[in-house]
């Protein structure tokens, strides 16, 4: 009876304290101390073998922002930022004050111009310097960004940054993931996660899961220990899909994996093809709460797992002149959508310039009877056109001018039908039989269909679109595509890695060479 009427004492208590503002007595009596954490976004993927370096321009087309700017932006975005925001916001409980630095984003390309890199790594340090004591650091990078005359520049910014902060403050970084993680990275970093998804669509899950590691690491709640494994291993070229075999099974096993006691993070990094790097090839990477031997063991079978799968499918490609003949095979498909024709060759998506013009040339030899729409870049050619008045006629030269390798020149006339400027600089249509040529001053891979809305061309009126990507797109056109045809022609995106210029690779690596094992 004392027991009951004790029992039924508290609880009326409890009740009471609730009710007159005291707070409820089950939470932590100790609130979590204020933390601070400072956040940098540095992301582009480099084509090493571009010789057009990337610019201020180009981030500038997509993000270049700096200080409070940021946050309202990131939230919008919904990508990385956003999704670590998301993290801060519902796990700080109040408690974390974030200190947003420089978010550079840009399109894929060639290397960053060097001065651009150290400015944007310069920005970043002083304004670590500025924030004073810190808790903890998140870096959203790509992990394979070039920098000309610089080998690993996420590996370097990444020293710099723990000059900076020193050897106690907790670093947590995204990649994207194609990044080629190295073992500098990894020393340097408290962890390291990637996306798990392929096209791309978890930037925002990714910056969650990193904000809530890096916040429960900074409380001590967690140890975060990182194990990582490089296997010779060098496949790609757009086909590496998470939701496709052979990369299925890859993926599952990660989910699997991720629900194992202790288990804080497991990612796979499909190294992007277009890179040449003495540590290029693919990675795993797992983190766990202070079990090391678990983190050993777990990367090792999922590098296991992923050499198995190894033999990922190609793309069957054709000449631009085979995928025309395909094309008006097509002519029932046409009524009712378009065709896409894959510029495999020049996947802006990749880091090319975008400036190709050999399927150009083939609609202007073989097909100015069928509507096409073709998206080049060409900042010189784009001014001229757009000084024009809409229904002028105009001439320009297109291609050729910043690849000169493996593009080629060709005069193209046409009538202005469109005209605009925004986000990709000035940007004009001109009209020719069929053809729709659209040339922008600044790149673009047209992965999704409002790359052509913008520029008011509907898509159920063409007969072939042409494409600077190579996967995304065939989600994102399905309703509109009624076939896709892959087009190689001479250019720097090559899918076939036995034809790509490597010079600083490691050997042996597969499919290069015979090897049996990745260890």
């Amino acid at each position: 009876m004392n027991r009951l009427l004790a029992a039924l004492t508290s609880t009326a208590a409890v009740i009471i304290m609730i009710a007159t503002g005291c707070g409820n007595p089950f939470e932590s009596a100790v609130p979590f101390k204020a933390k601070r954490i400072a956040v940098a976004e540095m992301i582009q993927e480099t084509n090493d073998f571009s010789t057009v370096l990337t610019a201020e321009e180009n981030f500038r087309s997509e993000s270049l922002l700096m200080g409070e700017e940021i946050l309202p932006f990131a939230k919008k975005e919904k990508l990385e930022i956003g999704g670590f925001i998301k993290a801060i916001e519902k796990h700080g409980r109040g408690s974390v004050e974030i200190l947003p630095i420089l978010k550079a984003r840009s399109s894929s390309g060639g290397p960053l111009e060097r001065d651009l890199y150290e400015r944007f790594k310069s920005d970043i340090i002083s304004g670590l310097r500025k924030s004073g004591k810190l808790d903890g650091v998140y870096l959203a990078l790509h992990g394979a960004t070039g920098v000309d005359g610089l080998r690993d520049p996420e590996g370097d910014l990444l020293a710099a940054v723990r000059d900076e902060v020193g050897p106690t403050v907790p670093i947590a970084v995204t990649f994207d993931l194609h990044a080629n993680v190295t073992r500098r990275q990894v020393e340097l970093a408290t962890f390291i996660i990637g996306y798990r998804t392929n096209p791309n669509r978890d930037q925002f899950d990714t910056g969650y899961s990193a904000g809530e590691l890096l916040l429960k690491t900074a409380r001590g709640e967690i140890k975060p220990v990182m194990e990582y494994r490089k296997m010779r291993l060098l496949r790609g070229g757009g086909m590496v899909v998470d939701f496709l075999p052979p990369m299925q099974k890859v993926f599952r096993e990660m989910k699997r994996m991720l629900k194992i006691n202790g288990v804080l993070g497991v990612s796979t990094f499909i190294s992007s093809i277009w890179q040449d790097d003495p540590e290029l090839g693919w990675s795993t990477v797992v983190i766990t709460d202070n079990k090391p031997e678990l983190a050993a063991e777990i990367v090792e079978e999922l590098a296991d797992i992923n050499w198995a799968a190894r033999e990922s499918t190609q793309l069957e490609t054709h000449t631009p002149s085979e995928a025309i003949a395909i094309a008006r095979t097509k002519t029932i498909g046409r009524k009712f959508g378009c065709i896409v024709f894959c510029d495999a060759s020049d996947s802006v998506g990749t880091g090319t310039p975008g400036e190709s013009t050999w399927i150009l040339t083939a609609l202007m030899n073989e097909a100015k009877d069928l509507v096409s729409y073709v998206p080049l870049r060409d900042k010189e050619s784009a001014s001229i056109a757009y000084q024009h008045a809409i229904g002028d006629t105009v001439t320009v030269t297109v291609g050729g001018k910043l690849d000169k390798v493996f593009n080629r020149p060709v005069e193209f006339t046409g009538k202005l039908v469109r005209k605009k400027e925004g986000r990709l600089g000035k940007a004009v249509v001109l009209k020719r039989d069929g053809i729709h040529l659209i040339l922008t001053e600044l790149p673009d891979p047209a992965a999704r269909p409002g790359y052509f809305g913008e520029m008011d061309l509907s898509l159920w009126k063409a007969d072939i679109v042409v494409v600077k990507n190579l996967f995304p797109f065939r989600i994102f056109y399905l309703l509109y595509n009624r076939g896709t045809v892959d087009v190689v022609t001479p250019g720097l995106s090559n899918i076939d890695v036995f034809a790509l210029p490597y010079a600083s690779i490691p050997r042996p690596i597969y499919p290069l060479d015979k090897i049996d094992s990745w260890r």
